[in-house]
């Protein structure tokens, strides 16, 4: 949590100037009893209306004083608490945006949303609480003892004596209670994880008529929370009865030595009063204490959380190459290349090594689980080889600058992500500044002009969040759009046809032939066989390993695993020929 205070800098005035008008507010407080013991005992006692009446206009002066102190406490309390959980959260999604898909797949979606949203809410809420109450409670706790004693150092021996008593029933409860609310925030991640699947995935659940198991598991993680919430705030709650009683016996102890004191005339009735009076400051006081504990209990909970991302480095380091695409020569080389997932017990790829051509075809085939998608997100970099090299036009693709390298790939990946907005402005995200024209003919040549056409709104026409108004064959065709618009050496489409139906990829594998550049290298990632009869080189996995290699007839002829998935889909010889010839005329 420490390490989120730098992040103050640039509210340090704010910092500063919230905690000095709260403790000028706590001043003019400390002055009231005084003022009303000098009230009772020489106004009131002497029947000096004049001192009474000066008394009560000082009274109103403080009491605005302090109202004013207040204001402007509270205004750059806010404005300092406010700023820094913008500031948060700006750097929370800045490193997020800059961790590896390793790292990301550590920390878990849920887990940084909740992050980068409820704790980033708690911290702000407890520094807004800390920059006006952490300084005032303890000095009125503290200056209201001093100013028992100042009154009569007797009766101020009771202050003194509560009062370490109190201090170790705080931060006796606040240590217990900031492991408490660290468990309570990893529990609402749980939750939350249980809450995104269940939405995004409510179809399924309904498919399957699981509504009662998936109730069932949500309740459980609900009451896991509620649990660990019910821990955490009953030790939370023992700060106020546990203080209340300390207090309320230093009030009984208080009266009972001042009554006497009182009627042998050794203590005025004023700075009787007066003393009630501080001891009433010091509940009022402790009560706001018992809050803004708990409050920053929580808040520390939520910063080490923060913290624990802002301080994770990214495990990729950015190389200073250039981007440089190739006219001719090698593309993409993988050179033994093995890649295994954290806590993963078997590699995704072992010992794979191939050379892929400017301007080839390359068919990448395989059961579910081979490694198809690995593969391709090595290519990107968005994992780094665990062994091996990685090589895009002639250098290494840890030895580019990793946004320099993007440019020169453009990706379908294989779950299609489309993100709430226009048309238009989902196409750009493959390039900015392209043409009218060039998005059209981007759409045409992924199969998406008919059923855009068809809109009246067009380019307009409004997405929804994750593409939830498109049927999965549009969400996948306005994916492919999108990587054509950026018009890359590189393009790698990772089972981006799925759900199209043979016809319809059949057009887009011929649209592609004609209108790609023939520099460009592509990569066809795919459990279909048809769709990559005419790739220049296929290569077949299997657990990872590259067990085949070779064009279609040769493949067919001599690799086991590739022969098993062709006639799979395509159980008679005459059904291969005729469909591999009808590919020739497209």
């Amino acid at each position: 949590m420490t390490s989120l205070l730098k992040h103050m800098s640039g509210y340090l005035k704010e910092s500063i100037l919230a905690p000095l008008f709260k403790l000028l507010e706590a001043c003019f407080d400390l002055l009231v009893p005084l003022i009303v013991a000098s009230m009772i005992d020489s106004g009131v006692k002497e029947s000096d209306k004049t001192h009474i009446l000066l008394c009560g206009c000082a009274l109103v002066v403080i009491a605005l004083l302090g109202l004013l102190a207040a204001f402007t406490a509270q205004y750059f309390a806010a404005k300092a608490a406010v700023g820094f959980g913008s500031q948060l959260r700006r750097l929370l999604f800045r490193r997020v945006a800059e961790l590896s898909f390793a790292q990301l797949d550590a920390f878990g979606a849920d887990s940084l949303a909740t992050r980068m949203t409820s704790d980033a809410n708690q911290v702000q809420s407890g520094t807004n609480l800390v920059l006006r109450l952490f300084m005032r409670s303890p000095l009125i706790v503290f200056g209201a003892t001093i100013m028992a004693l100042v009154v009569d150092v007797k009766s101020g021996l009771v202050f003194v004596a509560a009062l370490p008593i109190l201090t170790l029933l705080v931060f006796g409860i606040m240590w217990g209670a900031i492991p408490a609310y660290g468990k309570c925030q990893r529990q609402l991640d749980e939750l939350a994880r249980a809450t995104r699947e269940n939405l995004y995935g409510a179809r399924v659940v309904r498919a399957f008529n699981l509504e009662d198991a998936e109730r069932r598991s949500f309740e459980d993680a609900s009451r896991g929370y509620a649990a660990l919430q019910r821990f955490a705030g009953g030790l939370s709650s023992l700060m106020n009865p546990s203080t209340y009683v300390v207090v309320n016996l230093a009030i009984v102890a208080l009266i009972w030595t001042d009554a006497a004191r009182v009627d042998v005339g050794d203590l005025s009735q004023g700075q009787a009063v007066a003393l009630l009076n501080y001891m009433a400051q010091i509940v009022v006081e402790l009560i706001k204490l018992a809050n803004l504990i708990i409050q920053t209990t929580k808040a520390i909970a939520c910063g080490n959380r923060i913290a624990e991302v802002l301080n994770t480095t990214p495990d990729m380091t950015e190389g200073t190459v250039e981007a440089r695409a190739l006219t001719e020569g090698v593309a993409v080389a993988f050179r033994g290349v093995t890649f295994r997932y954290a806590g993963a017990s078997e590699p995704a790829l072992e010992d794979v090594s191939f050379e892929a051509r400017v301007g080839e075809t390359i068919g990448i085939i395989g059961g579910s689980g081979s490694g198809k998608t690995t593969l391709a997100n090595l290519i990107g970099r968005f994992y780094d080889a665990t062994e091996g090299e990685v090589e895009v036009f002639g250098a290494n693709v840890r030895e580019y600058a990793t946004r320099s390298l993007r440019t020169l790939i453009a990706l379908a990946p294989q779950k299609s992500e489309l993100f709430q907005g226009t048309l238009e402005e989902n196409l750009r995200w493959g390039d900015p500044n392209a043409s009218a024209a060039e998005l059209q003919r981007a759409l045409d040549v992924a199969q998406a002009a008919d059923f855009v056409a068809a809109r009246p709104e067009g380019l307009a026409w409004e997405i929804e969040q994750n593409g939830r108004n498109l049927s999965g064959g549009q969400k996948q065709r306005l994916t492919i759009a999108r990587a054509l618009v950026r018009n890359a050496p590189i393009l790698i489409l990772d089972d981006s046809s799925s759900a199209l139906d043979f016809a319809t990829e059949a057009r887009l594998r011929a649209a592609l032939r004609r209108s790609l550049p023939r520099s460009t290298t592509t990569f066809i990632i795919t459990q279909r066989a048809s769709s990559i009869l005419r790739a220049d080189q296929i290569f077949v996995l299997e657990d990872g390993k590259l067990v085949g290699r070779g064009v279609h007839r040769e493949l067919l002829a001599s690799n086991e695993v590739y022969r098993e998935i062709f006639y799979s889909q395509f159980p008679a010889e005459d059904k291969e020929t005729f469909r591999f010839e009808a590919e020739a005329t497209l």
